[in-house]
Formats: structure tokens, C-alpha cells, sequence
């Protein structure tokens, strides 16, 4: 499964895309388990107290895991997308 990776949190993870062992079937939690296992610097960034930090966006498919009935828990299929932002603010 391909994580997308965007702004501070590509740095921490020293690359914009990273590839994980996660497959249909397996859950957006297990895609994010595996993503921090294989990059821990970003642990810090997006994890609060073992949870998904409120301010960090998931996203599957362009909408916010958060948003979805399962949350991490929602099952991934063939060709998901996954990514990360962090806040984003501006004027």
C-alpha cells in the first residue's frame, strides 16, 4: 500500500511517497501501523498519547478517515489511496 506524505511530514519521513506492507483487507489502522513502524520519526508527529493526532488529516480515497463509520478500523481495497497532512492554515 502507497502512503502519500505531505509538507513537515514527508521531511520526517525523508520521502514524499513510502510504500508499506499492508493489503486489501487489512485496515487504515494496520496501513498506519505499518507506515510509523517503517518510519519512526514520524511516530512523534502524528501520534498523540498512541492516538492519531486530532490536527493530523488521514485521508483514503480523498476523504477523511475520521469522517468514515469504521475510522482506522474501515477495511482497504485494491487501488486505495492513503495520505497524510498535517494543519493547514492560511490568509
Amino acid at each position: 500500500m502507497e502512503w502519500k506524505l505531505f509538507a513537515d511530514l514527508a521531511e520526517h519521513a525523508g520521502d514524499r511517497e513510502v510504500s508499506v506492507a499492508a493489503d486489501p483487507g487489512d485496515t487504515v489502522g494496520d496501513a498506519l501501523d505499518a507506515l510509523l513502524d517503517d518510519r519512526p520519526a514520524l511516530a512523534e508527529r502524528v501520534l498523540e498519547d498512541g492516538e492519531l493526532r486530532s490536527q493530523i488529516n488521514l485521508l483514503r480515497n480523498g476523504a477523511d478517515v475520521r469522517s468514515q463509520e469504521k475510522g482506522l478500523e474501515t477495511e482497504l481495497e485494491a487501488g486505495d489511496e492513503l495520505a497524510l497532512f498535517p494543519p493547514v492554515s492560511g490568509g
